[in-house]
């Protein structure tokens, strides 16, 4: 036998020697061996043999051998080995790299995976890219007469969709496809400001009204109040009519009087907001109203700050429209889709459907799209959504 061999079977018989002094030391006090294995939840080895339990990676050690059970490795810590087990639980599993796992996802990714997983927002976001690419860089390539009025009477009139005409021309000879292309400007543009300046009001009278609450709340709250009890359509219609139908007015009255419904929907968010425990915290430590107000109360409202003034964008489109279908749209020759139906809806008795149906088809798209995608910004800004 070799020096090494004599050296290994030396401390196989040392390790024997140890256990078994521990296990009569410990019999004492946990019982025999049944008895213990009982209380530990193993059972002795006696009912399988030594030779049997050998057969296991976990007991296949002579110090425990010797002792009679498997649990007594759970009496001292020093007798445990590590040798012993076998880790099959992480076999074929790609783990990442040491600091990998712990290290949080960047919140763009967060708010960017959140938004591809609505499959809706996604084709919503590109069907609107789609359409806004049309309007504005589509008449580059496809030129048509959108300007002259007096050109356009040269033109056929109601003419169906042909080879020349993919949609057909209207009863005053423009082109229709030209003509959506043309009107989307409009309609987008002004839908873009009148929906920017809602928001805004909307935010900043329903945060202050909410925050500040008491008596002010109630004042502002009143006053809002008499606001929405005024038809918003009859509103429209008699500042128009008083006024004018020009661009820049069109978008100033769409959006100082768009933003009372988004108003109370912020005051909401303002008087939860205020009460909560890291506002109160705030003001404990001297924090200022503006303060809490900057760092609060507006980063959590965010979330429905952004979903109703998307919504707004799409409310301040219809309002356009509505006014167009009206005749008190945007002025002949710039026009708009609410405007381009009005005509299209007195020749469809005569059944020239390219007249309306294009149109009508574009214009609730754009809609219904601008509706998924404030979905979606809502959930990629709502905080419970997002990975710590």
């Amino acid at each position: 036998m070799s020096p090494e061999e004599r050296d290994h079977e030396s401390a196989k018989d040392r390790y024997i020697d140890q256990a078994s002094e521990r296990f009569e030391q410990s019999e004492e006090y946990f019982g025999s061996s049944t008895e213990r294995s009982e209380e530990i939840g193993y059972e002795a080895i006696d009912e399988y043999g030594v030779n049997e339990l050998h057969k296991f990676g976990s007991v296949a050690d002579p110090r425990v051998a010797a002792t009679g059970m498997v649990g007594v490795r759970m009496h001292d810590v020093d007798m445990l080995s590590t040798d012993d087990f076998e880790d099959i639980g992480t076999k074929g599993m790609d783990l990442p790299s040491e600091g990998e796992g712990d290290k949080p996802m960047a919140l763009w990714r967060q708010m960017l995976r959140i938004y591809l997983s609505n499959k809706l927002a996604v084709t919503s976001t590109i069907v609107l890219l789609l359409i806004v690419l049309g309007c504005f860089i589509g008449p580059h390539f496809y030129v048509t007469n959108q300007t002259d009025a007096n050109a356009a009477l040269f033109q056929p009139q109601n003419l169906p969709p042909s080879a020349g005409h993919p949609l057909g021309t209207d009863s005053q000879g423009w082109d229709i496809l030209g003509r959506i292309m043309y009107a989307g400007q409009y309609s987008l543009t002004l839908g873009l400001f009148a929906g920017l300046i809602t928001i805004f009001l909307g935010t900043a009278y329903g945060m202050v009204a909410g925050f500040f609450g008491g008596v002010l709340d109630a004042g502002m709250m009143r006053l809002l109040d008499a606001l929405l009890s005024i038809p918003y359509l009859f509103l429209l219609i008699a500042l128009i009519s008083v006024f004018g139908n020009t661009t820049t007015f069109l978008i100033l009255v769409i959006g100082l009087t768009g933003w009372w419904g988004n108003a109370r929907i912020i005051r909401g968010d303002a008087l939860l907001i205020r009460d909560l425990e890291y506002s109160q915290a705030a003001r404990s430590m001297g924090a200022g109203r503006l303060h809490i107000i900057r760092k609060h109360v507006f980063p959590n409202s965010i979330s429905n700050i952004v979903t109703v003034g998307t919504f707004s964008v799409a409310d301040a489109i219809l309002a356009l429209s509505a006014l167009g279908f009206l005749g008190l749209g945007i002025q002949t020759p710039a026009t708009d889709w609410g405007t381009m139906l009005t005509g299209g809806v007195d020749q469809l008795i005569n059944g020239y459907w390219w007249e309306v149906y294009p149109v009508t088809a574009v214009f609730v798209i754009v809609i219904v799209c601008i509706n998924y995608i404030g979905d979606a910004l809502r959930d990629i800004f709502e905080v419970r959504l997002r990975e710590r």
